[in-house]
């Protein structure tokens, strides 16, 4: 049975579900696609994972690159998982472009997806932040799509280091 909480963070509030074990769901809750995966009538309850989920977004809000340890479950078509997967491998701190992203997908489902499949199943990440799709960025560096909203995304990558020029460019660094 799913269960869900309401959690605080600095960025608004987050509501978070689970199927007893592992993480299924966190969302800020007036993002869209809000509960894309929770059931209409999931009740409120405790459970270990939210508390380490509370840890976790301590530690991150804190500025800490913290390690997720407790187990993460979305569920989704075949595309989506494994673009969920994939975002899971992008570093704190680092952002790759919804083209760089497609390149990444192409050898798990075996033909590149494109940009705007990419967008659409970053778009619907039903773990936000523990799945950072808010480190996926235009082509040139521009912020755009985040289902939490832009002030947020650029929020979240200015605490986790990433440079800005203008309002809403990432500098990209290339090494």
């Amino acid at each position: 049975m799913i269960r869900q909480k309401q959690l605080v963070t600095p960025l608004g509030p987050v509501t978070v579900a689970s199927d007893g074990v592992a993480l299924t769901g966190l969302w800020f809750t007036d993002q869209h696609y809000y509960g894309s995966t929770l059931p209409a009538k999931a009740p409120t309850g405790e459970l270990p994972v939210f508390d380490q989920v509370a840890t976790w977004l301590t530690a991150y809000f804190a500025g800490q690159h913290p390690t997720v340890t407790f187990p993460v479950q979305p569920t989704g078509t075949a595309l989506r998982e494994a673009v969920w997967s994939v975002l899971r491998t992008i570093p704190y701190g680092e952002t790759v472009t919804y083209r760089e992203l497609a390149t990444r997908v192409t050898p798990m489902i075996g033909h590149n997806p494109g940009a705007r499949a990419m967008g659409n199943a970053v778009g619907h990440n039903p773990i936000s932040l523990v799945i950072p799709c808010h480190r996926v960025i235009g082509q040139t560096g521009d912020l755009v799509g985040y289902a939490g909203g832009l002030t947020r995304k650029k929020a979240l990558l200015t605490l986790e280091g990433c440079r800005f020029e203008g309002s809403d460019r990432v500098v990209l660094e290339k090494n």
